[in-house]
């Protein structure tokens, strides 16, 4: 019997065949539909590995491919398959072959839906090479392919200013973290001579090295300081949306993380780094979400909260946990975002929750699924946010942790639940508040299908995964009951004081528009006006000094009157207003002429 290895390599291989296959006949009429079914072959190619690894629980071992050698230099092309590819393909094309259908039905009025599925498609094959790299280098082909992809989906709708602008932003964000790429990529090429992971980890760690690393991170995983542009990515179509928040570009950075923890492992400054990064990231995002209105924002910014969650795990040096984390929420953060774009959609295009409600009888089963997914998100027991996100809450309180950061980190999931039940009440429940001539309509399978599919992963993704990817034997087999049951009993007080909130606070939803106490925008204000004005004016500064000082003194006016100030001088002693002096120059002139004409 073949290998797991083997099988691995001929399903994916067959499986990335399978997708390139549609692009080979982009001006097909149903080039979209084409896409949707390659991806839905691409997943069930998928299942064999996942399945016989299941039963193998091969948990550390790992099969890499080399397949040739880039000229003179060490650089080659590798492809690793390791329990994190067999994972995480599986639970990248299900969810993009849910996105693919839904976005048949979002996207059927939009004259370049070809264009649209093929942008869809290479962003995923760019995630897919990321995940499948051996080495650093085709690593950073599918790290630069899904950040060109994301530019070209966020700004879908360029022609409108803020869609052009989230794109923009999204790549200048994205630009800082791969200086600190490229620089760790230039070092290891200098220093280590191979960028290969397998002897990338045999190497001494250096700090400035896995900084360089972090701060990749960082930037792609929208972490704090970086954050901005996950919310303004909320200007591409919804399907967009779904996909780069749920298993495509924000969890690159975690799993380059991932990848490259056996070095960070070693250093506990790095360790410490990701922790309290991960902790402030995810107390920041989820206050900014309490204080949103628009249902795509809370969802975005609920996705910036979850991978501080994700950096968390890093930095308490649980990769596993980590990896664990971005595969359950890839199922509810889709479905989060599909159900949303259909509830946009119904409404008349109109993204305030506050002008939404009693949607519970108009759309049942969006209704039903954005509920599930809220509450998964919260971390409900035996749904698939609960496994990844109390095993690492537990782990964060049993280990040696910064305090500081296990606080914030249980404040964050505290305010998950009270922004999930907000949101769930001023969608769902209480009187509609929405145009009342409207048509809301769900009844499309292209709809109820993927929604379907998102919600059994929901529901069962977290038990199926765990059961793999937990090692056998925890580091912790007892901990006291107030400890193994603390984000349990936070967020069951958080969802209870969420709901008194309701009845008191909520029942009537505030619609002035005038208050920026609560506005998150504030970051972007600061750092983006203050940034902009300190290098503008730092480049006039030098501009005209440099000119003032080196052009104008050294070859302007001052230098015009120097150079001719000993010819002024000169010809002014000539002028002395005297009559013999004139006459002797002309007597003296005059004998010259004359000797010259009489020589010659």
């Amino acid at each position: 019997m073949p290998s797991l290895y083997t099988i691995t390599f001929v399903t994916t291989m067959s499986a990335i065949a399978l997708i390139i296959l549609p692009l080979m006949n982009v001006k097909s009429k149903n080039f979209h539909l084409t896409t949707k079914n390659a991806v839905k072959m691409a997943f069930f190619l998928s299942l064999p590995p996942l399945l016989l690894f299941a039963l193998q629980s091969q948990m550390s071992s790992s099969a890499t491919v080399k397949w040739f050698n880039l000229g003179i230099t060490n650089l080659s092309f590798t492809t690793q398959f390791d329990v994190y590819t067999i994972i995480f393909l599986p639970v990248a094309f299900l969810v993009t072959w849910s996105i693919l259908e839904f976005s048949t039905w979002y996207m059927q009025s939009d004259p370049n839906i070809e264009q649209f599925f093929k942008y869809l498609l290479i962003f995923l094959l760019a995630m897919i090479t990321l995940v499948c790299a051996g080495n650093l280098f085709l690593l950073f082909a599918g790290w630069e392919g899904v950040g060109m992809m994301s530019f070209l989906l966020i700004g879908w709708y360029h022609a409108r200013s803020d869609a052009a602008t989230a794109a923009l932003q999204a790549v200048l964000y994205n630009r800082l973290g791969d200086i600190g790429f490229l620089l760790t990529f230039c070092w290891l090429m200098k220093n280590a001579q191979s960028v290969e992971f397998q002897h990338i980890m045999s190497i001494q760690p250096h700090t400035p090295l896995l900084m360089g690393f972090i701060t990749a991170a960082a930037s792609k995983s929208a972490q704090f300081g970086f954050h901005p542009w996950l919310a303004s990515a909320m200007e591409g179509p919804t399907p967009v949306s779904a996909l780069l928040h749920s298993s495509t570009m924000v969890v690159a950075g975690i799993f380059l993380l991932i990848r490259v923890h056996p070095l960070l492992s070693h250093s506990p400054v790095a360790l410490t780094t990701c922790l309290c990064l991960g902790a402030l990231s995810t107390f920041f995002a989820a206050s900014y979400a309490l204080a949103q209105n628009d249902i795509k924002k809370i969802i975005a910014y609920s996705t910036s909260s979850q991978l501080g969650l994700m950096m968390v795990a890093i930095g308490l040096n649980l990769p596993y946990l980590a990896f664990f984390h971005i595969s359950t929420h890839a199922f509810f953060k889709a479905m989060l975002f599909l159900c949303s774009g259909l509830i946009i959609h119904s409404i008349n295009d109109e993204q305030d929750i506050r002008k939404m409600g009693g949607l519970q009888h108009a759309l049942p089963m969006t209704t039903t699924c954005l509920s599930i997914g809220s509450l998964a998100l919260m971390g409900t027991p035996f749904l698939a946010g609960f496994y990844s996100k109390d095993a690492i809450i537990e782990a964060a309180s049993t280990s040696y942790a910064n305090s500081m950061a296990l606080l914030l980190t249980l404040i964050a999931t505290a305010f998950t639940a009270v922004y999930s039940v907000r949101l769930i009440y001023f969608t769902s429940m209480m009187h509609a508040r929405m145009n009342p001539i409207l048509l809301c309509d769900e009844n499309d399978s292209r709809v109820l299908n993927p929604l379907a599919r998102l919600a059994t992963g929901t529901i069962a993704a977290g038990l199926l995964i765990s059961n793999i990817i937990l090692p056998n034997h925890p580091l912790i087999h007892s901990m006291p009951a107030y400890m193994k049951l603390a984000a349990l009993i936070i967020t069951v007080i958080a969802f209870a004081i969420a709901y008194d909130l309701t009845k008191v606070f909520w029942t009537t939803p505030s619609m002035s528009y005038e208050t920026k106490k609560y506005d998150p925008l504030f970051f972007n204000q600061i750092v983006h006006r203050s940034s902009t004005t300190t290098t503008l004016n730092l480049a006039w500064y030098l501009v005209t000094h440099l000119m003032e000082s080196v052009l104008m003194k050294k070859f302007g006016p001052n230098y015009i009157e120097t150079s001719q100030l000993s010819l002024i001088k000169t010809v002014r002693l000539t002028q002395t207003a005297q009559i013999k002096a004139y006459l002797s120059v002309l007597f003296i002139t005059l004998i010259c002429s004359t000797l010259v004409l009489w020589w010659n």
